[in-house]
């Protein structure tokens, strides 16, 4: 800093101005409280006050994922870019990401394979297929069906243009020799080569219903834990946790990430150690995805030859059907799995867990990459499965109409909820309200 004694100078004049001018624009705007503002976003995105002072190299590539988001919101920008926002996060940062886009963003372009989000937070959606571009001024759910109505139209007029060419080829055809016609003829071929040929839209034209084949009966009881403690060093994931896990139940393990969701599933797969019991029942066969699973595939194999490794016990699926319902076509069939995308490989794996005969499937994630229609090929397979789920998910449209029971891991805790995903929201929605109202 300079001490100033020109105070008759221009320069001085001109600097005292500057502050002038400064002040005005700073006292024009309203009173932000920064550090507020920020400790509400990191909250949000669901880090703790304790991470507001670690490194940053300390966090996972999810986490590092919500910092640069934060950044983003905090910003405050005229228009936000969103690429699957949503991979890697728990429900709960998911709705509160929800909420601060609807009530304080102000324009939002979001790509998304997460069906409820998407829904919540728009009223306009962009279709591009087959080098055109589509605008609906309506949510995607409205918008599927208004695509539909789209196809229906546009596949009558395709049929009745596909008649009205078959009845002037057939006049040319028969009378393209005959001289008293020539000219009606000549003018018939020269209309058709500027006939403007109506496209019908790419659709999912898979008939294919993926089914698990019948599962081995387990013992009543597959999954029994009882005082269950989970410590790394002086952190306590969870301590003296209970459930019990009936034969065909189908429940969902929901939380915030770090609270102890795949902790819990690397028990019950015997990856850990811990204090307390956990009994795995009579003849359960697990089958498990984990969140690392794509990474577990062998590389040096095709794509074809991976699944063609499982015995199938339903001869009437044929291989190649069966990639193509999860994208796997033409040459894709061919290619090495080291080559694949991190998605490709996801739906790979999946497909290979389909395949094996299992009576109590346990999935961590298994979501994530994954486009909608294939997650619903998978959410319908596991509808009719006939063993037991374990689903680790922040999927609220996934979980929808699949899991009948949620195991809420929090606080150190794992508390059981006996209803659906859409009570157990409405539950925890009417239980945040009441915590405001306390405090």
């Amino acid at each position: 800093l300079n001490t100033r004694t020109d105070y008759e100078s221009d320069e001085y004049m001109k600097l005292i101005e500057r502050v002038s001018e400064l002040s005005e624009k700073f006292y024009s705007q309203e009173e932000v409280n920064y550090d507020a503002e920020i400790e509400k976003v990191l909250k949000g995105l669901g880090f703790e006050r304790k991470d507001f002072t670690r490194q940053t190299s300390e966090f996972s590539g999810g986490w590092r994922m919500r910092i640069e988001l934060a950044k983003i919101l905090l910003k405050k920008p005229d228009l936000i870019l969103l690429d699957e926002p949503t991979n890697h996060m728990d429900i709960e940062s998911i709705q509160w990401l929800e909420d601060f886009l609807i009530n304080s963003a102000k324009a939002v372009m979001v790509i998304s394979h997460d069906r409820t989000f998407v829904d919540n937070i728009t009223n306009r959606t962009i279709e591009v297929t087959m080098g055109r571009i589509y605008d609906y001024k309506a949510k995607y759910t409205h918008y599927l069906q208004l695509r539909a109505d789209r196809r229906v139209h546009q596949l009558k007029a395709y049929e009745e243009q596909q008649r009205f060419i078959a009845d002037n080829q057939e006049f040319i055809d028969r009378f393209r020799g005959t001289y008293s016609k020539t000219l009606q003829v000549q003018s018939r071929v020269k209309m058709l080569e500027k006939l403007e040929v109506i496209e019908i839209d790419e659709v999912d034209t898979s008939a294919l219903r993926l089914k698990f084949p019948p599962s081995p009966r387990s013992g009543q009881y597959p999954v029994i834990v009882e005082d269950l403690t989970k410590t790394y060093g002086d952190h306590v994931v969870f301590e003296k946790a209970a459930m019990v896990i009936e034969r065909g139940e189908k429940v969902a393990f929901v939380g915030k990430n770090g609270e102890g969701k795949s902790t819990m599933i690397k028990a019950i797969m015997g990856e850990i150690d811990f204090e307390g019991t956990l009994k795995v029942g009579h003849n359960a066969k697990i089958g498990y995805f984990a969140q690392n699973q794509a990474a577990l595939l062998d590389e040096n194999l095709t794509v074809f030859d991976t699944i063609d490794q499982v015995p199938l016990s339903d001869n009437t699926i044929k291989i190649k059907d069966l990639l193509g319902a999860f994208m796997f076509s033409g040459d894709d069939t061919t290619k090495k799995v080291k080559v694949l995308s991190g998605g490709e490989k996801t739906r790979l794996a999946m497909i290979k867990l389909l395949l094996e005969p299992v009576n109590v499937l346990i999935l961590d994630e298994p979501t994530n990459h994954l486009d909608m229609r294939t997650k619903d090929i998978i959410k319908d397979a596991l509808r009719d499965f006939d063993g037991t789920l374990i689903l680790v998910s922040h999927d609220r449209d996934f979980l929808d109409g699949l899991v009948k029971k949620v195991f809420e891991f929090g606080n150190k805790r794992v508390r059981e909820h006996f209803e659906d995903i859409k009570g157990f929201l409405a539950y925890k929605k009417m239980d945040s309200l009441k915590q405001i109202e306390k405090s």
